[in-house]
């Protein structure tokens, strides 16, 4: 028996782990899309850059690998979360260019207390816990808390995710001039990512990247 938690099939036909994507937000881009890889902007990162640096994201949220992020987030198959960082840690990793480029700690997005109570384990630091030793790097699972139980971002539009966890958030140490590394498991609008780089960058962070399992094809 294979001790992978992904099929030959979801391995080889599904993970697009060289899907070109924006360099700062992760969405897929189309394949008319020329530059170097680099300087890769959507649009709206064009536009108006989000406060957080870059994204690296393995692959789109669709089917079947939907179902894998839910069956870590609600169902416990933590082994899911070893394999997520893994790859993301081979996909960070061949894209910097210089040691300088890996951040210094990785974080979790936190879940509310009552939300971690109820679940008994957040499904974010399941990934950024290996995440960092794959990368050599400190980890840190309280460095941000929530201090605002919101609403499931799952029923809201992108502005009404945006006003639900804009104040969510606080440090609880400091990150002056540090590069961090925040782990999730799915962004779909980028709302809950956006904050917490906010609230990085407020507090003196020199630059934040996302690491998330899975992205939504469109914003």
């Amino acid at each position: 028996m294979s001790h992978s938690p992904l099929c030959a099939f979801c391995d080889e036909s599904y993970w697009n782990d060289g899907a070109l994507r924006c360099g700062v937000c992760a969405v897929p881009l189309p394949v008319t899309f020329r530059g170097r890889r680099a300087s890769y902007r959507c649009g709206d990162c064009s536009t108006e850059k989000p406060p957080f640096d870059a994204t690296f994201a393995l692959a789109d949220y669709r089917a079947p690998l939907d179902a894998l992020a839910v069956s870590l987030k609600f169902r416990a198959r933590l082994m899911l979360a070893g394999e997520f960082a893994r790859r993301l840690a081979r996909l960070a990793q061949d894209a910097w260019q210089d040691p300088s480029d890996c951040p210094d700690v990785i974080a979790p997005v936190p879940l509310a207390r009552r939300r971690l109570i109820e679940r008994g384990y957040n499904q974010a630091w399941q990934i950024a816990r290996p995440l960092a030793r794959q990368l050599r790097v400190p980890a840190d699972a309280t460095l941000l808390c929530r201090v605002i139980d919101t609403a499931p971002q799952s029923r809201l539009d992108l502005d009404a995710r945006r006003l639900n966890v804009g104040r969510a958030f606080r440090l609880t140490r400091s990150v002056q001039g540090l590069h961090v590394g925040i782990v999730d498991d799915v962004m779909t609008t980028g709302a809950t990512l956006e904050a917490l780089a906010r609230t990085l960058k407020a507090a003196g962070a020199r630059r934040v990247t996302n690491f998330v399992a899975l992205r939504t094809p469109k914003n």
